[in-house]
């Protein structure tokens, strides 16, 4: 026997003696009867599970044990809680700290760091970045990216919350806007600030390639912050430079990074995007196995849609938004920048992506996003029907629109195979995420439409693709959910039901969880999930938020605690 089912072998005795605990050496909630799947892959077990504290201290049958929260939860899966490895509740928790959509599906960490950051900050990107917010407005009282998350643990959190530093967030801070590579000194201090962030408690550097500023960086600069990176058995993940016309050229530009940094490096959301391109993903899957059967640390993340989200800046050149939204917004009344932009909407290219010609143009473009509140009734309608509305080419309309509301205005594009996301599920090297924000079906959410992955990807994961389509066996997904994501993050004592970890712990039925949300009426939560516990404290119970805050800052493997 070795030593840690050793161990669990003694507290269960322990706690099989004790028919009524001490307060200071009882448990604090006790969930019986549970098939467990504990987040190795290994197939699941009929077991309890003691919590004391943040942590679960006991697994097995704990008999007489009593506990306050005593639950019986047989016939129920009981999981680690699951990390969400692209968050975009950042912003959505400063409004609502109870992460309502993202909790309801059992995500306990939010993982955020999509190329732009919480920090570091300088005085002109917050001002910036507050005359930019849309429906959420709030005062920056931060400069750094670990000053933000403590910001946000203080507020009050439901779920855990970590993040990587920024690589666009990096550059704007040195460079603004501007289409050029740094300077030999810009680029010390851009070294500079991923070190301060990775000292932080950053997970690593992240990059979303086919955005203005961030498109303008080359391979060797990224290189070059990712070695800071490695000092901190840290990770680069990145929104490749491309996802269609490009993507192989994409992968080998990932490749190439990890490569010369030495260091770790995970896909965000990997598709092949475009009819065009689906059946691209076979090699890429090829070229990532080939990577680390030769001893590369690569994976990928994915969610469970075959329609993406961002802005119409994923529809134009980037070259025409440099120097950021107003010099784009402002370019874009020129009549001949306009002719030239809808000539180039139009037209095929590999020089960039162009998201609009991947969905198949207008009729694949759903406006769901806006600022303003004339524009906010045209949300749920395609780009094709407004134009038709107003009597405009789709193409200038998309432009008369970003002038309009004052920002890229955010759409959903359908551009993926649904043969290929159930692919992907099967995937061993393959994590899961939103690639949106956390929210609730109320107050200032539902001033705009959204994505439905933002209420259900993760249900959709286990009821859809586990469940009724048999995609992949549910132990081997948990772990892709849980110990996968925790050990490629290098988290510690994170995503495994073991004695000793931290208690995040979600309990739901299989056989029932289901995503609701829809397109055409994203606002609805999934169901199925019926208690979740953030380090030790009910979350969810009986499928009701309980209003518990107890989320942490989850700090990476680079921390240097300041004294």
């Amino acid at each position: 026997m070795n030593r840690r089912y050793w161990s669990v072998s003694i507290l269960v005795v322990a706690a099989m003696r004790c028919s009524s605990p001490e307060p200071e050496h009882g448990l604090d909630a006790i969930l019986r009867n549970g098939t467990i799947y504990d987040g190795s892959g290994a197939p699941p077990r009929v077991a309890d599970v003691g919590i004391r504290g943040d942590r679960i201290v006991a697994l097995g049958a704990l008999g007489n044990a009593t506990a306050p929260v005593d639950l019986d939860v047989r016939g129920l899966a009981v999981a680690p809680g699951f990390i969400n490895m692209l968050s975009w509740a950042d912003e959505r928790l400063l409004a609502d700290g109870r992460s309502q959509s993202d909790i309801r599906q059992g995500v306990t960490l939010e993982v955020f760091g999509e190329g732009t950051s919480g920090g570091p900050l300088s005085t002109e990107m917050k001002a910036r970045n507050e005359a930019r917010q849309g429906d959420i407005r709030y005062t920056i009282q931060w400069t750094t990216l670990g000053e933000y998350l403590t910001f946000l643990e203080t507020r009050g959190v439901s779920t855990n919350i970590a993040s990587f530093v920024g690589a666009t967030t990096i550059r704007m801070h040195e460079l603004g806007e501007e289409d050029r590579p740094p300077t030999a000194e810009e680029l010390e201090r851009m070294k500079a600030l991923v070190r301060q962030a990775m000292e932080e408690g950053a997970l690593g550097i992240g990059s979303s390639l086919i955005y203005a500023p961030a498109f303008y960086a080359e391979t060797d600069e990224l290189v070059a912050l990712a070695k800071v990176v490695a000092e901190y058995d840290g990770r680069y993940i990145s929104h490749m430079r491309s996802e269609g016309n490009q993507l192989l050229e994409a992968v080998d530009e990932l490749l190439t990074i990890a490569r010369e940094a030495g260091v770790g490096a995970e896909i965000y959301h990997l598709k092949a995007a475009g009819a065009d391109n689906f059946d691209k993903l076979g090699e890429v899957i090829a070229k990532v196995e080939s990577a680390r059967d030769k001893g590369l640390d690569i994976t990928a993340n994915m969610y469970t849609y075959t329609a993406g989200s961002t802005g119409l800046d994923a529809a134009m050149p980037p070259e025409i938004q440099e120097g950021g939204y107003e010099a784009w917004a402002q370019r874009l009344q020129d009549p001949e920048v306009r002719a030239r932009v809808a000539v180039e909407m139009k037209t095929p290219t590999d020089a960039w992506e162009n998201l609009y010609l991947a969905s198949g143009g207008a009729s694949g473009t759903l406006l769901v996003g806006f600022q303003s509140d004339e524009l906010k009734p045209l949300a749920g309608k395609t780009l094709a029907e407004v134009a038709q509305m107003r009597g405009t080419s789709p193409e200038e309309t998309a432009m008369d629109l970003v002038v309009e509301d004052g920002s890229p205005v955010q759409v959903v594009y359908f551009f993926m195979s649904d043969d290929n996301v159930a692919e992907k599920v099967g995937i061993s090297w393959m994590a899961f995420c939103s690639d949106a924000g956390s929210m609730a079906p109320e107050g200032v959410f539902l001033k705009s439409s959204t994505h439905p992955r933002a209420y259900g990807n993760f249900a959709r994961l286990l009821g859809k693709y586990v469940r009724d389509e048999g995609a992949a066996e549910l132990s081997e997904v948990i772990r892709r959910l849980t110990s996968f994501p925790a050990e490629n993050l290098k988290l510690d004592a994170r995503g495994r039901l073991e004695e000793g970890y931290f208690a995040d712990v979600v309990v739901f039925d299989p056989d029932t969880i289901q995503d609701h949300a829809t397109y055409e009426q994203p606002h609805q939560y999934a169901t199925g999930m019926q208690h979740v516990f953030v380090n030790g404290i009910a979350v969810l119970k009986d499928g009701e938020h309980t209003g518990a805050l107890p989320g942490r800052f989850v700090r990476g493997p680079g921390y240097l605690e300041k004294n």
